[in-house]
């Protein structure tokens, strides 16, 4: 409904000039008067589908009353719909073409017509002014308003996406117990069951406490197996290594894990501390290690060396061949935790098998871990991008017009020169001329073109002469003119006039 009342209020609008220009009391006529109104409906009708079309129509219009397209009727017009082009079309290349095509027309139409080229400048001086510059200026709303609808559709995203962060972020926490609960609590058990299985062959027990000690081994095991099960549930494909605190040293690390039966050598003492996601990452290496030695390898001795470098600290976990015939399950995720651990940390995890059925675990971690770049947000990707459009459609808006008048006050200035060279009569040229002589004699000694007439405020010519061509009697200046009169074909009269 509001489109429909504004493209109303539209035409009564352009009607107005029509009205008052066209109608028989100004030297129009009712017919001009129905025509120009019905034209300007259709052109209103079309101008949101087609928006070059009226601008084509109204030029039509306009060049079939004077070649220099301005006119009082429909001027109002071209610059209505030049701003409403530039404001609801997409595309510029089409707009573009249909302005070059109507340069190129009034110059064909004014050769045709053999008119001055002053007309054709005024046709593109109007077509820059009345056309191209309400375009340009249409061409800038449109990309300021679709930088504050970005804007709007930006906020409201956001909005709509603050009501998912709690939900990541929750998911994110899961993940990172998840991390916890494998690193730490899988850690403690397994040493653990390293006891209990000390205990249930202990020869000091009797059966009982034995017996005791081996459902504390296996109960030790379920709770292994129930901890991978809810880290399954838990951890996500997708998260991240979790940010476990390292509590203790590694030294108190493997103090701990000795004290529950491990056979653990630590060289050299103390180990070198790093700083950030290195000193996590290596006190996770070392922690997984100890509990896959304690998991996999009951009973065989384990040795950590960790060796420091001007760059870099490499840490290095080797476990035998285990005694136990029972070892505890695995969940499978921890060398995989640990390798994207020591991968956010800026080193490289490798892990292999020995020929005698042990395990080696080796890092590199450097002392200075890399600090994350923090990624630009979408939205300000999309806000920024969209004011430099804005500041680009404004600088189109401003220097395009500018650009225009230049080249066509340029091109305003090549046509006069060229011009005034072609109506140049030499000094010497001139001088020869003598009364009497015939057109055809001084042909060879006259410019191409003369001056279209006599300049303002010259003397009148004589009496009695059929023709006087005035000619430039310097390249630049306007006067003073050689003005040469014929009669019967001959030369009559010559001379020099201000």
């Amino acid at each position: 409904m509001r489109e429909r009342a504004f493209d109303l209020a539209l035409w009564l609008l352009l009607c107005v000039p029509v009205l008052l220009r066209s109608d028989p009391n100004d030297g129009g006529s009712w017919t001009e008067v129905v025509v120009g109104v019905a034209l300007l409906g259709g052109c209103v009708a079309v101008s949101r589908r087609w928006p070059p079309v009226p601008i084509a129509v109204m030029v039509a219009v306009s060049l079939s009353s004077t070649l220099e397209l301005f006119t009082a009727s429909y001027t109002l017009a071209l610059v209505a719909f030049g701003y409403l082009a530039g404001r609801r079309q997409e595309r510029t290349r089409t707009a573009l073409w249909l302005f070059g095509a109507v340069a190129v027309a009034g110059l064909l139409l004014t050769t045709v017509t053999h008119t001055s080229l002053g007309q054709w400048f005024t046709l593109l001086l109007t077509l820059a002014l009345a056309v191209v510059a309400p375009w340009l200026i249409g061409r800038y709303v449109r990309q300021y308003d679709r930088l504050v609808r970005s804007g709007w559709e930006l906020a409201d995203r956001m909005e709509r996406e603050q009501e998912a962060v709690a939900d990541r972020e929750r998911l994110r926490e899961r993940s990172r117990i998840a991390g916890d609960m494998h690193d730490s609590l899988g850690h403690d058990l397994a040493l653990i069951a390293v006891r209990a299985g000390a205990l249930e062959v202990d020869p000091g027990l009797g059966p009982a406490q034995q017996h005791a000690a081996g459902e504390l081994r296996r109960a030790a095991a379920d709770a292994t197996a129930r901890l991978r099960d809810i880290i399954g549930v838990l951890r996500e494909d997708d998260a991240g290594a979790p940010t476990t605190p390292a509590g203790e040293t590694v030294e108190e690390l493997a103090a701990r894990a000795r004290a529950s039966g491990l056979d653990v050598t630590l060289a050299p003492t103390p180990v070198p501390t790093l700083p950030g996601m290195s000193g996590l990452a290596l006190h996770r290496v070392v922690q997984e290690g100890l509990t896959n030695a304690a998991k996999h390898a009951p009973g065989a001795a384990v040795s950590v060396a960790v060796t420091p470098d001007p760059a870099s600290v490499r840490v290095r976990v080797v476990s035998g061949p285990g005694t136990a015939e029972a070892p505890l399950p695995s969940g499978g995720t921890g060398l995989v935790g640990l390798d994207e651990r020591v991968r956010l940390a800026g080193g490289a995890l490798t892990h292999r098998v020995t020929g005698d059925g042990g395990f080696v675990l080796e890092a590199v971690l450097p002392r200075n871990p890399p600090a994350p770049l923090p990624a630009a947000p979408t939205s300000a990707r999309e806000l920024d991008r969209a004011r430099r459009e804005v500041r680009k459609g404004l600088a189109r808006a401003i220097w395009i017009p500018l650009a225009l008048l230049v080249a066509l006050g340029l091109l305003m200035a090549g046509v006069a020169l060229w011009t005034q060279h072609q109506s140049y009569l030499e000094p010497e040229d001139y001088a020869r001329m003598r009364v009497g002589q015939s057109l055809a004699e001084l042909t060879e000694d006259l410019p191409d073109h003369p001056l279209d007439g006599p300049p303002q405020r010259t003397p009148a010519e004589p009496p009695g002469m059929d023709e006087c061509r005035y000619y430039r009697s310097t390249m630049l200046a306007a006067i003073p003119v050689y003005r040469l009169c014929f009669v019967d074909g001959h030369l009559a009269g010559k001379a020099e006039v201000p």
